[in-house]
């Protein structure tokens, strides 16, 4: 019970697929207390329903790309749980013909949409949490290798990725003094809902499988468990830092990957 007694948000929940799921499973499993959020009245249902079956489990309405409904979710979870011991951001969109074709054609729209909803969304939400967290806690929030490499048909969430990371280590910066820890996990690709925006992502899942060291594809719950590391104290001298879940893809050399 590693988590006995403490309270989180996990913002990105969309089905029982998600990435974001697995990790209020592993968290749960451990003793915490959870709040969810649902962008829209289409996932209202999917997430509500889930969070009915953890004990204790709160639901609300928030769009990450909208300062007064992020205020809001922070005032419900403040009223209902009193204090946040952890945050787990799993939100990641860019429009799906940003997805498709050549990267130098990314549209200012898309740009700025990428990087507000995938990366910035990170700040307003960690910032909007602080006076719920005066006790410290951890922030865990999810990456990707695109961040990094050159991933076919990744093209502006590569760059969104790449300012999240980054902002992951100016966050520990600044939190660290008031005992926030903040972390990346960036897992291999896994059949997700987002996932699906991405063209190819069932070869990649495949070539993945095939190639990664381990010889096996991504799993949510090793994603789950590894949230739960940083999250507990088990992860307490960590910060600032990316942590790859994908089998020891990420170490491999491109032409060792593309065989």
């Amino acid at each position: 019970m590693l988590l006995e007694g403490k309270n989180g948000l996990i913002v990105g929940v969309a089905n029982k697929h998600s990435i974001a799921w697995a990790i209020a499973e592993s968290v749960v499993r451990e003793g915490a207390k959870l709040a969810f959020n649902y962008q829209n009245e289409r996932l209202k249902e999917n997430v509500e329903k889930l969070a009915g079956d953890l004990p204790g489990a709160k639901s609300y309405p928030c769009d990450v790309s909208n300062d007064e409904e992020i205020d809001s979710l922070m005032k419900n979870v403040g009223t209902d749980m009193g204090r946040l011991d952890f945050l787990v951001h799993s939100v990641a969109f860019a429009p799906r013909e940003e997805l498709t074709g050549e990267f130098i054609n990314t549209t200012r729209q898309g740009f700025a949409t990428a990087l507000d909803v995938s990366a910035y969304s990170l700040v307003a939400l960690s910032r909007a949490a602080l006076p719920l967290m005066s006790e410290g806690g951890s922030i865990i929030t999810l990456s990707y290798l695109g961040a990094n490499r050159v991933v076919p048909h990744y093209n502006v969430m590569g760059v969104a990725k790449a300012a999240l990371e980054s902002t992951v280590r100016y966050l520990a910066s600044d939190l660290g003094p008031r005992g926030i820890r903040v972390n990346a996990i960036s897992a291999g690709p896994i059949r997700t809902l987002a996932a699906r925006g991405v063209s190819g992502i069932s070869k990649m899942v495949d070539h993945h499988r095939v190639v990664a060291p381990l010889r096996h594809a991504t799993e949510q719950a090793e994603v789950g468990d590894t949230a739960l590391f940083l999250i507990s104290s088990l992860g307490r001298g960590i910060t600032g830092e990316l942590i790859y879940v994908d089998g020891g893809y990420n170490i491999l050399g491109s032409l060792v990957a593309m065989e």
